[in-house]
């Protein structure tokens, strides 16, 4: 699938309308439900090929948000043959009490990967997070960006924001 027909794609399988509170606190008549086409594999598959060429020279690490950052880090891992972990919200407080399950991101060049992504709230926390962890973080890729601010926002915390689409994009190709 060339990257119209995967814009076209994503928007036929995820898009809705209706009156939706994002993360940011933002009111918004219109939505893409990102499990939507994550669930539809060959979509999914499509995407990571998108991805796939975005990552960072250097990268060693994929890093997958909670939630929907998932199944897309999961997809890309497996297209590009690199080492994917799963970063929870917060460390779960019991079992191995881990904030990032899967890869180990300790002094590792880690490339984050979001699904949609408005204000970029919940990178910054979580790209802080493993910081702290020792992960190297300059790079955040995500499928779908909603708003071209985040890019300067995310700037602003040392990150670069990197979109497979835009919003805009998608919706042009409806």
């Amino acid at each position: 699938m060339d990257k119209r027909e995967i814009a076209k794609r994503i928007y036929e399988a995820s898009h809705i309308t209706g009156e939706f509170v994002l993360r940011s606190g933002q009111v918004s008549n219109e939505y893409f439900d990102k499990f939507l086409y994550e669930a539809e594999p060959d979509l999914l598959m499509a995407i990571a090929g998108r991805m796939k060429p975005l990552i960072p020279s250097g990268t060693e690490v994929l890093a997958g948000l909670e939630m929907g950052g998932i199944p897309v880090v999961t997809a890309l891992s497996i297209a590009s043959g690199m080492k994917a972990a799963f970063v929870r919200k917060k460390a779960k407080e019991y079992g191995t009490c881990k904030l990032a399950e899967g890869a180990d991101v300790c002094n590792r060049n880690v490339c984050v990967v979001e699904d949609v992504v408005t204000t970029g709230g919940q990178i910054i926390e979580s790209a802080n997070e493993l910081r702290k962890l020792g992960a190297k973080i300059d790079t955040v890729l995500c499928v779908i960006l909603r708003d071209q601010k985040a890019i300067d926002i995310l700037a602003a915390e040392g990150l670069h924001l990197v979109p497979a689409f835009t919003m805009d994009y998608i919706k042009e190709q409806a």
